[in-house]
């Protein structure tokens, strides 16, 4: 098997497992870490399949705009503790 076809698909599970934990995550800012995680292995992926401009874009604004809206909108919150 090709070494490129391997590193892409440990890249794919990988992304997969990401977005399966940052669902099943409790604390809201650890899930967003964890989508911001995700989004530069996407963005890698995406530079892989020789796309470098949709690369910069996914990585530029997934992992780095959207994750500093996501944090600013969770510390505007209040959160409610469980009994």
């Amino acid at each position: 098997m090709n070494w490129l076809i391997i590193t892409h698909n440990v890249l794919l599970i990988g992304l997969l497992l990401a977005c399966i934990i940052a669902i099943e995550l409790r604390d809201l800012l650890y899930s967003v870490i964890t989508l911001a995680g995700a989004s530069v292995v996407l963005a890698i992926v995406f530079y892989m399949l020789q796309a470098p401009d949709i690369a910069i874009t996914e990585a530029a604004v997934n992992a780095g705009a959207a994750t500093v809206l996501y944090v600013v909108a969770i510390s505007k919150t209040q959160r409610e503790e469980s009994s």
